[in-house]
């Protein structure tokens, strides 16, 4: 897997500051400029960039685009999407009203940002991320009227904010069909629009997406009871975890599977021209033996062939790797960047800032598959070039304890080293039987590499006058 960086721009010197940018904004993990930069023109080089109109959204995500492209070619691969709030109410007083901010209510009230819907692209097989096949990015405006005042049932889905969900797989189809061997699109409940089945699918296109109503089925039945109805084809179990915000206690969870053919009709809203009826499969994934209000049950819309349980459960495991891009956005706001309390003043830059943020979460996301998956192996220069690396090998001579157990074990070309130590800077302790390092701990890692890569340039211009 290559590096990821800038490549197309109008100017080989706006590639050149994009991809500094991105190299500091992977080694510092914050969202304040001021303390990214080391000196004041850099600072006025980073403002320049994101105010600088030949470094449109467009061309970043275009970007973005290119590096997701070269790292999926003839794979298999999964593209889930999301949309996600960047909500900036709190500079309500210093924010620039314009055409790039707007009301993230109806009401008007306490909402003021724009939102992001990417498509996040993983291999299908090991999860693997290649970046993003597109992203989307709009506000409403300043002033909404309700749904009801818009008459927002009665407009074509072209001119409805949930069209981005089509919009998005429709993109994503155009750039990634002449790349990859197939392609799985996974949505959840909001992305169950008649629409989106009766014209995404193809040869190569496939949809995961979770049932949002109790549709009327062509025969006139009920989604919902005809899938209860069907006999259970096995059952699987799945560990989950203690959350300590619901009081929610460690359990281990039993699934029964279930799933059924069925021919999904047109409701009166449906846009014309669409075809009539159309076939699928649906799944339900229901946790059994237990009666708590966090029980599980999925009920999952596929247009992929279900021939037997293990199928079904394939579909159910893709499905479950939404939470990928749910930490994408934990990462971006409060959790990791917090690009919500940035300093910009301008909604145009936070945008541009947030699409950048975004290409190097995709860097912290390989080191936690690196080090997580021994099957994978991944090149250092993918996350760390050759000065940080050698950075980092100093590191790992005071971070290795005396035992065996506290060595690393990876070799230097494998990326699994680097992101040993970036866990254990990030508070891991190192020992196998503890619990594997999660994406928080690799960004606390990197913070803390961004002040060790400090003294260690500072010492080699010093060491080199």
């Amino acid at each position: 897997m290559r590096s990821r960086k800038f490549r197309e721009l109008d100017d080989v010197r706006l590639v050149n500051r994009g991809n500094k940018i991105l190299i500091d904004l992977f080694r510092k993990n914050i969202h304040s400029i001021r303390q990214i930069t080391h000196t004041e023109s850099d600072a006025k080089g980073f403002y320049r960039f994101l105010k600088n109109d030949r470094v449109s959204e467009s061309s970043i995500i275009h970007n973005l685009r290119l590096n997701c492209i070269d790292c999926c070619k003839s794979k298999y691969v999964v593209c889930i999407q999301d949309s996600t709030e960047i909500n900036l109410s709190s500079h309500w007083k210093r924010i620039q009203r314009d055409e790039y901010i707007g009301t993230t209510n109806e009401k008007s009230e306490y909402g003021l940002g724009f939102f992001l819907h990417p498509s996040l692209v993983l291999d299908a097989t090991n999860g693997t991320p290649y970046g993003y096949s597109d992203i989307k990015v709009w506000n409403r405006p300043l002033e909404l009227s309700t749904k009801h005042e818009r008459k927002y049932v009665n407009l074509p889905i072209e001119e409805k904010e949930s069209y981005k969900w089509i919009e998005v797989s429709k993109n994503t189809q155009d750039h990634l069909y002449d790349v990859v061997e197939g392609m799985i699109i996974v949505q959840d409940r909001e992305g169950d629009i008649y629409e989106q089945f009766a014209t995404i699918p193809n040869e190569k296109t496939d949809l995961i997406i979770r049932a949002r109503t109790d549709r009327t089925l062509a025969d006139g039945t009920k989604l919902f009871s005809v899938l209860g109805n069907q006999k259970s084809v096995g059952h699987y179990e799945i560990i989950v975890d203690a959350c300590s915000k619901t009081k929610r206690a460690k359990r281990v969870a039993k699934l029964e599977v279930r799933f059924k053919k069925v021919e999904l009709r047109s409701t009166r809203t449906t846009s014309k021209g669409v075809i009539k009826t159309t076939k699928l499969y649906a799944i339900e994934a229901k946790e059994i033996n237990y009666t708590g209000r966090d029980t599980i049950h999925w009920r999952i819309l596929t247009t992929i062939d279900i021939a037997n349980f293990d199928r079904a459960l394939d579909c159910i495991e893709w499905y479950s790797w939404r939470w990928t891009i749910e930490e994408v956005f934990k990462i971006l706001k409060k959790e990791g960047f917090n690009i919500e309390a940035s300093e910009l003043e301008s909604a145009k830059a936070i945008r541009k800032m947030s699409l950048l943020i975004m290409e190097v979460i995709i860097k912290i996301f390989l080191l936690r598959l690196a080090y997580n998956e021994p099957e994978i192996k991944l090149v250092p220069e993918s996350c760390f070039n050759r000065e940080e690396q050698d950075c980092l090998e100093q590191q790992i001579l005071s971070l290795e304890g005396k035992t065996d157990k506290q060595k690393n074990p990876f070799k230097k070309q494998d990326l699994k080293r680097f992101a040993w130590a970036i866990a254990r800077l990030g508070g891991w302790k190192g020992y196998s039987s503890e619990r594997k390092p999660g994406i928080t701990t690799f960004w606390n890692g990197m913070k803390y590499f961004k002040s060790i890569m400090q003294g260690w340039e500072l010492h080699r211009n010093v060491s080199t006058r």
